[in-house]
């Protein structure tokens, strides 16, 4: 079993920035893709931004060049830097991951973490 448990959400004024992070931990596991999405109440989980385990990065036409996702494969661990925030971009964030145990993929998400723009 794997869990990922983000941090970093919270109240930031338009214009501000944050920095989301995912950790994962379990045994015996391999992250391979790994992805940021975000929900508003009655809408859709819709992507943000994705990295391979070579570091390509895929982003959402909303958020592309004020996001960057990262990773540190030796410490299981993806981040989303957001800058320059708008209100429009309030939602909770969910991290995901696509899981290898035992030559099986698996598909996790973490718990969520609020992301609030406003003044």
């Amino acid at each position: 079993q794997v869990q990922l448990v983000e941090s970093g959400g919270g109240l930031v004024p338009p214009g501000g920035s944050l920095r989301l992070s995912c950790a994962a931990s379990g045994s015996n596991f391999k992250l391979n893709t790994m992805a940021w999405y975000r929900q508003t109440p009655g809408k859709q989980r819709d992507l943000v931004a994705s990295i391979s385990t070579t570091g390509s990065t895929n982003y959402a036409d909303s958020v592309t060049g004020r996001f960057t996702i990262s990773r540190d494969n030796a410490k299981n661990a993806v981040y989303l830097q957001s800058d320059e925030l708008k209100p429009e971009d309030t939602a909770v964030y969910y991290c995901h991951a696509l899981v290898s145990i035992r030559s099986l993929q698996y598909s996790y998400w973490g718990q969520g973490t609020q992301v609030t723009v406003s003044s």
